[in-house]
């Protein structure tokens, strides 16, 4: 990416093979999995000041191919899924374990060079081992959104058993992982989305029961399947059905955020906040140990990537695309050469 724009920015480059540095590791690119915020990213909206060229992508899975100077030479040949978390590692953040609250907080593919390559550099710290039961284009579709809504539905939603849980966009790689977590908790979840084939989707995922946003009034739908209103809401839609999430939130419910694909400015009814005692939890990324219990998890089976889409690296920018038009239900992954 030389320059800010549409998809049509994204255009193939020769680069030079990247050399690991001390505690780094260099790893072959198998597959990169796509996410909004590479659209947000290239369009200038995050990270606006970024320096350029760059390259995109924070979800990687690939093997080891070199290491660096005090990292063990027998992770050569390893096959791994990468982390794109990047902190110091040594502030009282980091040493908490909530390094996604470093000063210093970084995520691969968007403050550094990512993974839409067949080369790149990270710390050792941010390996993980691929599960031997997924595919590389599998393995790419878990870390930044099973990470993101993990913190959202576990950590910061605090789901219960019994609970009803609000997904928004649940036919998106965030929405598709929240649904699966709010199961494992034992949350009955409502799945939103914008279209029906997206919500026959969800149901086969687990969802029991559906409501498609595009709807007017969607949120009395919602209070009348929950019977007043979802108890906990995962949201990562933002400004355009923000009022109306509110409104489908249950007196005293908790909502969380982690991102505002449809623009970032909302518009609050304070009086539904205040009065019904609504809670609002901003939310991004999590710590880096939660990846090990989440593929944990995803190689036991009770969670699964869901990846709707396998493109050539070259097709980066018709992945883009397909994000823009909603047009794919889960994760659109492209594929290196390698």
């Amino acid at each position: 990416m030389t320059e800010r724009g549409g998809p049509e920015v994204l255009r193939p480059a020769e680069l030079p093979t990247p050399e690991p540095g001390p505690c780094e590791v260099r790893v072959r690119v198998r597959a990169v999995a796509l996410n909004h915020l590479d659209v947000w990213v290239r369009k200038g909206v995050a990270s606006p000041r970024l320096p350029l060229p760059h390259v995109l992508g924070s979800d990687v899975s690939g093997v080891v191919d070199a290491v660096g100077p005090g990292v063990e030479p027998e992770l050569v040949g390893r096959e791994v899924v990468l982390n794109p978390g990047l902190s110091c590692g040594h502030c009282e953040a980091c040493l908490s374990g909530r390094d996604n609250l470093c000063s210093q907080y970084k995520i691969l593919g968007e403050h550094v060079w990512g993974g839409y390559a067949e080369y790149l550099t990270v710390p050792r710290a941010n390996l993980l081992p691929k599960p031997a039961n997924l595919t590389s284009e599998e393995a790419a579709a878990v870390p930044l959104v099973f990470l993101t809504a993990w913190q959202m539905v576990a950590d910061k939603l605090q789901v219960r058993p019994g609970e009803w849980l609000l997904v928004m966009a649940a036919g998106s790689g965030v929405g598709s992982a929240a649904l699966q977590i709010g199961k494992l908790f034992g949350a009955r979840v409502l799945a939103a989305a914008g279209s029906e084939e997206k919500l026959a989707r969800a149901r086969e995922l687990g969802a029991d029961a559906t409501v498609n946003y595009r709807e007017p009034g969607w949120h009395r739908k919602v209070r009348e399947i929950t019977g007043g209103g979802a108890q906990a809401v995962a949201d990562h839609i933002g400004a355009d059905y923000w009022q109306d999430v509110i409104k489908a939130t249950a007196n005293g419910g908790r909502i969380a955020i982690v991102g505002a694909s449809s623009g970032y400015e909302a518009v609050t009814p304070l009086a539904h906040v205040f009065y019904r005692q609504i809670t609002v939890l901003g939310s991004t990324m999590g710590s880096k140990s939660r990846l090990f219990e989440v593929l944990r998890h995803v190689e036991a089976g009770r969670l699964a990537p869901v990846v709707g889409r396998v493109l050539s690296l070259e097709e980066a920018a018709r992945g883009h695309e397909l994000l823009e038009e909603r047009a794919v239900f889960g994760k659109v992954v492209l594929r290196a050469a390698s």
